[in-house]
């Protein structure tokens, strides 16, 4: 409210109040959970799981850290730390683009590669219990829509 007692908010009622809150918990405990499971399991956090993935399905394993950053929705700065920890595991590499000085390429190493194949069954399983399964068929297709919706939103220029 405004120091004269006028409301212009549009504020939440008691369903999308809920609704809200619900989606907030679901958000933090769906990371977190997958998070604990690639690292149990494969000394990986989601966000190396993500960069590991996108790279293998890249021509040639590799892609112009920018276009990774985009894809992965890193900042330029938080992909750089997070590439460079991950080079130090060996998992990717940095490799100047031929055709811009400035410019980078992630490439996917063989240690990555096969870090991957390792993780992705058991990921893909952790996925699919704890976000497919308990879904009918519907509700996944209806999902996928209300999220295109949301995402639509959310895109620069939007809002």
């Amino acid at each position: 409210m405004t120091a004269e007692g006028t409301d212009e908010t549009a504020w939440l009622d008691e369903t999308e109040q809920a609704v809200w809150r619900h989606y907030i918990s679901v958000m933090r405990l769906l990371p977190d959970r997958l998070n604990a499971s690639l690292a149990r399991g494969h000394d990986l956090t989601l966000i190396d799981y993500e960069v590991l993935a996108r790279l293998s399905e890249a021509p040639l394993r590799r892609m112009r850290m920018t276009e990774l950053a985009e894809g992965a929705l890193l900042s330029k700065s938080r992909l750089s730390h997070q590439v460079s920890r991950m080079e130090k595991e060996g998992l990717v590499r940095r490799e100047p683009c031929e055709t811009d000085g400035r410019g980078f390429f992630a490439v996917l190493t063989d240690q990555g590669w096969e870090k991957l194949l390792s993780a992705a069954p058991a990921h893909v399983a952790d996925v699919r219990e704890v976000f497919i399964t308990p879904l009918s068929r519907d509700q996944l297709v209806t999902l996928g829509e209300i999220l295109d919706v949301i995402g639509k939103g959310l895109e620069p220029g939007r809002g």
